[in-house]
């Protein structure tokens, strides 16, 4: 069928490109994630889409697409499936989703962190937890209460880790980027733990949560990753059903050192700083504690809601 069609509305520039409605969305996503349209079908999609930006429908019909193509990762027992996408990695301050992960699972929740390679020369959270002993999955399966897993993009969907490194070759991001950072592979409840870099996009993740009736926790990153800054406190916003509350305002102050974090980003030094964290060796920084408690609370809630939104959401 082709995604030409679709290129002639979004690719008119920034004054002229029209937006296409949450069904198109999801069949020009679909295609895309099939590899059913050129390599040069998939630049302008990502260029066009780069220049005009995504409206929240454009985001919920490509969420849709992916979901509905998406190997499944289900949580082996009643607790809904915490979700942590993690593609940027350290580049100034250790990368620290390993430690929010383990703590979760320390709590009792399952906890998925999927990612890739996205960023050159970064450290990933995938190489920290194999620091950590804890091994990838070869292949999709379900996750224990109390269990960290992690897996790689392409494990979930090939045609979504594709998308992922046009980055390589024309230098700029693309919706693929988005997507992965507000999806989920369980179709049981769950929830995706996101955050977001530039406050332009706040509403757009807000009206999507909602076209969706999404479960998730949004706040601000740590360079990309969905992990709390440790110096500070961000503003959490949470989603039920796609219902939105606010959980807690921004906190003032910044600290300019955080006690035991280690100066060097690199692989042992992160997966030593986590191990002395769980161990109490080290003090747990207090803006990951918060982050910690809003997560099982937005867990037990979604679990005594029985809210099944995630993925059955038209």
């Amino acid at each position: 069928m082709g995604i030409s069609h679709y290129i002639k509305e979004i690719g008119r520039g920034a004054r002229g490109a029209k937006a296409i409605d949450r069904e198109q969305a999801a069949d020009l996503f679909g295609q895309v994630l099939d590899q059913a349209v050129t390599d040069l079908e998939i630049g302008a999609f990502c260029l066009a889409m780069r220049i005009k930006g995504e409206t929240a429908a454009e985001m919920a019909g490509f969420i849709d697409a992916t979901h509905a193509r998406l190997a499944p990762v289900e949580a082996a027992g009643a607790l809904p499936l915490v979700v942590l996408p993690s593609y940027n990695g350290a580049r100034r301050l250790p990368v620290l989703t390993p430690l929010l992960a383990l703590l979760l699972a320390r709590e009792g929740l399952p906890v998925l962190l999927h990612g890739m390679r996205t960023e050159a020369r970064r450290i990933l959270a995938s190489d920290v937890l194999e620091a950590l002993g804890i091994a990838p999955l070869a292949a999709p399966r379900a996750v224990a209460d109390g269990e960290v897993a992690h897996i790689a993009t392409g494990l979930l969907h090939p045609g979504l880790a594709r998308l992922l490194k046009v980055r390589e070759v024309v230098g700029l991001r693309n919706p693929g980027h988005s997507v992965t950072k507000l999806v989920t592979p369980a179709t049981a409840p769950s929830l995706v733990v996101t955050a977001y870099t530039h406050p332009e996009y706040f509403d757009t993740l807000c009206a999507t949560f909602a076209l969706r009736g999404m479960n998730a926790l949004l706040s601000r990153g740590l360079e990309g990753e969905v992990v709390a800054d440790p110096r500070r406190t961000p503003r959490y916003d949470a989603f039920v059903g796609g219902v939105h509350r606010l959980l807690e305002e921004q906190q003032p102050g910044t600290l300019g050192e955080v006690p035991g974090l280690p100066t060097g980003i690199d692989v042992q030094a992160t997966a030593d700083y986590t191990r002395r964290v769980l161990d109490g060796r080290a003090p747990l920084p207090p803006a990951l504690a918060r982050q910690v408690a809003h997560i099982v609370h937005l867990s037990r809630e979604i679990t005594a809601s029985g809210s099944l939104r995630n993925k059955t959401a038209p």
